[in-house]
This record gives structure tokens, C-alpha cells and sequence, in this order.
């Protein structure tokens, strides 16, 4: 079949996420894209300068059998006119084809980030219980679940109600003020592993296990809430051997690398 019977059309908008489908004269999906804001709860509190207003996150995917058919190009050149002007990022496995695709249209490489994963089944719960626990004088652990809906900072979801969502925090608190947290989502990966965002802790609150806790917190925490959660997965920059150290003590496993690229569009 000719690409070019191919359609790339634009799906309607989910809670402020554009997406683009390329349908197949069938209506068949050959291949997806879509837009995110930058997720930033996986960063150090503050948030990075970096993290400005108009970076958005890019996915793209082309079924296997529809590949090398330039369709890739064609959602990417959907994605590039709705746009204009912003900034993309893109997460892509060392080595891949996506990696090459990036490559072949002018994304230049970030960075670097290490993927874990905890299976609950090798959580010593008891031992998880007794880190919880812990008391730290001065600090108040809270918790919330709910629906992020576009929210980009934590503080503002402590403000919400809880209920029942795709996420789950954990935060410690003094004097009213949010000082560390950890955070995780159901639905961008299979429905029984969440991803985790943190644990972030505000500088002049660091070196007080507050990251070991509230990630303590979350891990039992997210359990009770989602029973089906099976895993977590989590990712850690490469440079940042604190981080790394805390994610072998909970149990976390080495999973696999990935390649963070960026395109700044005209």
C-alpha cells in the first residue's frame, strides 16, 4: 500500500494532550504521536531553570509492519506545525531505531538517564512498615491520590481533595511548607507497573533520609491504593549516585538506558 493513501489526522485533545493518528485506508492505526507538557516531578526542588514554559514531551511510535515508510516524518511534520516556536523533548532506548530517527531529523542529544524496577514481590513489607514509621522529628508525612490534570507542581495537588486517580503522592512537610516528595502514575505504561517521579527534597532539608521516606511511603502507599500494581518503574539520571544509592536500598533493579534528545522547532 502507497504512504501516501496513509491519512495523519489530529485526534481531539485529552486533558491538554494533542495527538495525531496516521489511519490506514482500513482505519487501521499505523502509527501514533502526541504532546505533553514536561512532567517536571522527577527533579530537585525548585524546579530547574531549564524546565521553561514551552518544552513540551514528545512520544511517537510507528507500528513495526508500517515502518520505513515515512510515516514517522509525516506525524513528526504534524506534530512540528501545530508547535511552532516551542522546544521538544524525546526519551529514546540506546541504539534503536528511534534513536536513529532523531538523529536523522536534527534532535540533538541532552542527556542520559537510567531506568529501575521494583517487583512487589520482593518487597519485605515489615521492613518497608518499619522505614515508614521512622520518626522525624519536625517533618509531617501526608499523602494524596487523584487525577494530576495538567497540575506541574505537587503543592498544588496537596491543596485538592483526595480520591480516587492515576496518581499517588507522598510529602513530608514542616512549618506548613512542602520539603520533600515522591510521586507516581498509572497509564503511560502497562496497567500493572507505575512510573515513579522523585524523590525530590528542597535543598536545606537534605541528609535527613526525607528522600529514603517518603519513597518508603509511596512504595506502601501506591500498594493499598492500586492492588494491581505489580511493579514500579522509575528513572535516574546518570550523574546523580545519591539517587541511585537510595533506589538500591529500596530494591530497586537496573532495567535498561535511555537517551534524552531535543529539537527546538523554527
Amino acid at each position: 500500500m502507497s504512504e501516501r493513501l496513509i491519512d495523519v489526522v489530529a485526534e481531539p485533545d485529552h486533558l491538554g494532550t494533542p495527538r495525531w493518528h496516521a489511519v490506514t485506508p482500513p482505519g487501521l492505526v499505523a502509527g501514533v504521536a502526541g504532546l505533553r507538557p514536561v512532567m517536571p516531578f522527577e527533579y530537585e526542588l525548585p524546579l530547574p531553570t531549564a524546565l521553561q514554559p514551552g518544552t513540551l514531551e514528545l512520544s511517537l511510535c510507528v507500528e513495526p509492519q508500517w515502518r520505513r515508510r515515512g510515516i514517522g516524518s509525516r506525524l513528526l511534520a504534524a506534530v512540528s506545525a501545530h508547535a511552532v516556536g516551542q522546544r521538544l523533548t524525546v526519551e529514546v532506548a540506546a541504539g534503536s531505531a528511534a534513536e536513529s530517527f532523531c538523529v536523522r531529523h536534527g534532535f540533538r542529544r541532552t542527556g542520559s538517564r537510567g531506568h529501575d524496577l521494583l517487583s512487589y514481590c520482593d518487597v519485605h513489607h515489615a521492613w518497608l512498615g518499619e522505614l515508614v514509621d521512622i520518626e522525624h522529628p519536625g517533618y509531617r508525612l501526608r499523602y494524596w491520590s487523584g487525577d494530576l490534570s495538567g497540575t506541574t507542581r505537587v503543592e498544588q495537588l496537596l491543596r485538592r481533595p483526595s480520591r480516587r486517580g492515576d496518581a499517588v503522592v507522598s510529602a513530608a512537610e514542616a512549618d506548613g511548607g512542602l520539603v520533600a516528595y515522591a510521586l507516581a502514575t498509572m497509564g503511560a505504561l502497562p496497567q500493572r507497573r507505575a512510573r515513579q517521579y522523585g524523590p525530590a527534597v528542597l535543598v536545606g532539608h537534605r541528609g535527613r533520609r526525607l528522600g529514603l521516606w517518603v519513597n518508603a511511603a509511596l512504595i506502601q502507599r501506591l500498594r493499598e491504593i492500586h492492588p494491581h500494581v505489580e511493579e514500579i518503574e522509575t528513572r535516574t539520571a546518570q550523574d546523580d549516585p545519591g539517587q541511585l544509592a537510595l533506589r538500591r536500598h529500596l530494591g530497586f533493579h537496573p532495567l535498561g538506558r535511555s537517551l534524552l534528545y531535543e529539537l527546538t522547532l523554527p
